[in-house]
Formats: structure tokens, sequence, C-alpha cells
């Protein structure tokens, strides 16, 4: 074989080799991270216009939409569809809600079809202040109840009953039975009953006089309280007294104290299935709460943790 040949020969191998080789050592490039989807919900009162120009939720929409892994948008309740389309729904990671005097307008309906996509673990919601009342979070605490329930009692869900508080957005009174409770009944064939009594999504007491509390941090390594002191004062905030009637949560991330001794449990997790719920308790519409450096972190780390 003359020389010509065997470098023709040599050279074709290794073309073909080389072609074989440099597909596996191409690096794909890395894909940009998805950003995490918040819709802001608020009922869009006039009271509101005595802290804020635009609303309590597009004060906190136009401060989330500082971080760039966000991606923000905001809605009313007298928006097309009251702001919560299923299409709306379906383009959101994160819910943080914001009601107060017009809860009632959002249908049970509609609370289990946000709980649904909890449970699903394509929504997680933040429940502000007020949103203690509103229709998902209530539906998401009956919902916890219902699955607490099921897992303690060995029992067939037709021996369940549920019974509602007497009456919608009732505020029990410091010596009421704290809810949720079950009574049980057991008959002589040795199967038994029980009645679930639901929470009440409230607590006794609530004071509206714009006095400072206290913020005690109890878990300082849980990401929410990420860059936040042992405790801070918040100057103007409305007033909530413990007990709170909802089931037990997961965990508690801090306390808050007031100086006349009242104090609640005003940063609570609970998991609903894949999903994530935080119920956010300092607020009211008339102060500017959320203008406070301390609070819109909360919220800031609660949006990247939970989503």
């Amino acid at each position: 074989m003359d020389q010509n040949r065997r470098r023709f020969l040599i050279d074709t191998s290794l073309t073909a080799v080389s072609c074989m080789i440099m597909p596996a050592l191409i690096v794909p490039r890395p894909e940009k991270p998805k950003k995490i989807r918040i819709l802001v919900w608020d009922e869009r009162s006039d009271a509101q216009k005595e802290a804020y120009d635009n609303f309590i939720g597009n004060y906190i929409a136009d401060q989330l939409k500082s971080q760039p892994e966000f991606s923000v948008s905001s809605a009313g309740l007298d928006d097309p569809e009251q702001g919560l389309a299923e299409s709306t729904l379906d383009q959101t990671d994160l819910l943080i809600w914001w009601g107060h005097v017009r809860q009632d307008e959002i249908t049970p309906e509609k609370g289990r079809s946000i709980i649904e996509r909890i449970k699903s673990g394509t929504l997680s919601l933040i429940a502000l202040h007020s949103a203690h009342w509103s229709t998902p979070f209530v539906q998401a605490m009956y919902e916890i109840t219902k699955r607490d329930v099921l897992k303690d009692q060995p029992v067939k869900e037709s021996d369940l009953s549920f019974i509602a508080p007497p009456k919608q957005f009732t505020v029990p009174k410091y010596d009421s039975r704290v809810t949720p409770y079950t009574i049980e009944r057991k008959f002589p064939d040795g199967h038994k009953k029980i009645e679930v009594h639901l929470p009440f999504c409230c607590f006794p007491a609530y004071r509206n006089d714009g006095k400072p509390s206290t913020v005690k941090v109890l878990r300082t390594e849980h990401p929410i309280m990420k860059g936040l002191p042992e405790s801070f004062v918040l100057p103007q905030t409305e007033m909530y007294d413990e007990p709170f009637h909802i089931p037990a949560p997961d965990q508690v991330l801090f306390e808050e104290y007031w100086a006349t001794g009242e104090w609640f449990r005003s940063g609570m997790l609970w998991k609903l299935g894949k999903g994530n719920i935080f119920y956010f308790r300092p607020g009211h519409e008339t102060f500017p709460l959320y203008k406070e450096k301390n609070v819109m972190q909360i919220l800031m780390n609660a949006a990247k943790w939970m989503a």
C-alpha cells in the first residue's frame, strides 16, 4: 500500500472516531431556572386607602417584583371570575390572600378547588391576617381536621359526622371548648360513631387600637425566618388573642406579644397533601405594616421556600 493511501485511511479513521466521541464531550447549556409564579389576591376594600395608595395586594405584589426569581401578578374580588379563574390558578405556584369584610363572597366550592390544588402540590397558600376567615383557609383547616381524625381514629368515614360552627364567622368565647374536637360514641355491637366539631378558625378577642407588638422568633433555623432578628417590634398592628381555634400546626415559627398580656401564634405552617399553608397574622388594612422591613422579609422568604 503506498504512503498516500495509508495516510488517507488513517485520517479517515481518526475523523470517524472523533465524530463518535465529540457528542459525548458537548456539555448542554443549563436551563434557565423557572420563575416562581405568585398571585397576590386582595378583596381591595376602601379602608385600605388609609395606609396604601393602591391597595394592600398591589403594594405587596410590587415589593415581590423586586426579586428576579419571582413572576408576580395581583387580582381582586371585583375582577372577572373574582380574579380566581381556573386558567389563572393553573399558572400560579403560590397564592397570597388578603381578605377581611367580604369573605363570604368566595364560595366553599371555589375554596375546595383551591385546596385540591394544594393537596396535589401545584399550589401553596399564604393567608394574611384577617384571611383566617377566608374561604380557602377555612376549607384547608376543615380538610386538615378531617385528615387528622381519620388518621387517629380507625373508623369508617360513614361513621363520622362533621359539624361546622353554629354560624359562619362566629367569634368563640374565652371559655368555649377549643375547636376542633371530637365526641366519641360506642355501641354494644362494638362499633363507634364520632362527631367532629370543625374549627371556628377564629379567636375570642381582637383590638384594633394600633398598639405595638413584639414578635419572637421560635424557629431561627427555618428558611422563612432567614435574616430575621430573634425578636423585633411592630409599631402598629391589630391585636388577636389566643386560643386560636385551628387544628394543631406542624410548626409554629414565631409568636407575638402585647404589653397588656395578650399573645398569639402568629406564624404557623401546615402540610396538606404535597402543598404548604402558611398563616401570617400581623397586619390590619389601616396600618402600613407591610411597609415594615421584617414583615416583607418574612413574605419574601416564605414565597421562596413554599413554592
